[in-house]
């Protein structure tokens, strides 16, 4: 074997590697405790948060011609000593909040 072979192989492989890295982490889930850490963030923005969960397990979700798998979440808080209840639905790909509405 000589060194012009050897090289194109270590080439083509790190190729490869760098190839499938990328494709792996175009398809891993973000953490369902970083999606509820940001929401919670957001959330403080405007008060106190006074509670907040989140589906361990994310769910098909289909809206339109939209495909992907979510988290579904909730978050309390007190405005004006009121309390107020938010659920919401977050992208388990990205941590992109795709919808948050209020619980009556």
């Amino acid at each position: 074997m000589n060194w012009k072979s050897f090289i194109l192989g270590v080439g083509i492989g790190a190729a490869g590697g760098l190839l499938v890295s990328g494709k792996l982490k175009e398809t891993s889930l973000v953490s369902a405790e970083k999606v509820l850490k940001d929401v919670k963030l957001s959330f403080k923005k405007e008060g106190k948060v006074d509670g907040s969960w989140i589906s361990m397990k994310p769910e098909d979700y289909q809206k339109h011609s939209l495909s992907t798998k979510v988290y579904k979440g909730g978050v309390s808080r007190r405005s004006e000593g009121r309390l107020e209840q938010f659920e919401f639905l977050a992208d388990a790909y990205t941590g992109t909040v795709i919808d948050v509405y209020p619980i009556s």
